[in-house]
């Protein structure tokens, strides 16, 4: 890792809001070792609630630096870049014209022409055959950068922001697990809970049925709302779901940021 920069009182940039307040103990608080390294307590352990010196440093919830943002990645199953009218394209989407007004437009996504190695290559930001994922989960093999299964040594996004204080979620589609993990039964280590999301709602695999879906709340199966004669449809179950989570997540911290990453199975609710 590169050398992180070292502020006046000896502690690493960002090592706020773990541990106890004394400088002396904050040092050993570094945000380049994840999970993040318990403050050891160094002092005077008494039983009596009578003795004037049984005090403790106070218990001190972890939070990203500063000004964190929250994050949200929005993608779209089957979609050209150049569909969307915010791009030039023919697809009207007022709502993402709206937001790059206001923003950045990049023109430089590299994509890998496939599903899971693209989406991994994402949810990591590493190249996906050093990754496991030279192709679909569908196509795995023993080979190198094949086989679909992330290796230990490469965290994905979530798990280091999560790793830093930040609510994590994920909704939608997941087509990173080896087609032999995916059962209700596992292992789970690659499926959206054990790569740094905190909730899942969706399903797994390459695609899904629209309206009769086969989904999952964590790593549990789980039946849909609704029927399709009641209204349901997959897309809008998944904003309905995203948007009661963040509803959740700011009621009730509304200063801890949130990433969450949205993937429906289809480009439109219906």
């Amino acid at each position: 890792m590169a050398n992180p920069s070292v502020e006046p009182d000896g502690q690493r940039a960002g090592s706020e809001g773990r541990g106890a307040p004394g400088a002396s103990e904050r040092a050993t608080v570094w945000r380049d070792i994840l999970p993040m390294p318990d403050v050891k307590h160094v002092g005077l352990t008494t039983y009596d609630a009578k003795d004037p010196d049984t005090t403790y440093p106070p218990i001190v919830a972890l939070h990203p630096p500063g000004g964190a943002p929250n994050v949200l990645i929005v993608l779209l199953d089957d979609v050209g870049f150049g569909a969307s009218s915010a791009f030039g394209g023919p697809c009207n989407t007022p709502t993402a014209e709206r937001l790059a007004a206001g923003g950045l437009k990049l023109n430089r996504f590299h994509t890998t022409a496939l599903c899971s190695p693209t989406r991994q290559a994402m949810l990591t930001g590493r190249n996906h055959h050093s990754v496991g994922m030279g192709g679909v989960t569908e196509m795995a093999t023993s080979a190198p950068g094949y086989s679909s299964i992330r290796p230990k040594d490469k965290a994905p996004i979530a798990e280091t922001l999560m790793l830093n204080g930040y609510s994590t979620a994920q909704f939608g589609k997941c087509h990173e697990v080896p087609v032999w993990e995916v059962s209700p039964v596992g292992p789970f280590t690659q499926w959206p809970t054990g790569s740094g999301f905190e909730y899942f709602y969706g399903f797994i695999g390459g695609e899904a049925n629209q309206y009769y879906p086969g989904l999952y709340e964590g790593t549990a199966p789980v039946q849909r709302p609704k029927t399709p004669e009641e209204g349901y449809t997959l897309t809008e179950d998944l904003a309905d779901r995203a948007i009661t989570w963040v509803r959740q997540q700011k009621a009730l911290m509304p200063d801890k940021p949130f990433f969450m990453y949205w993937a429906p199975g289809a480009g439109s609710p219906r």
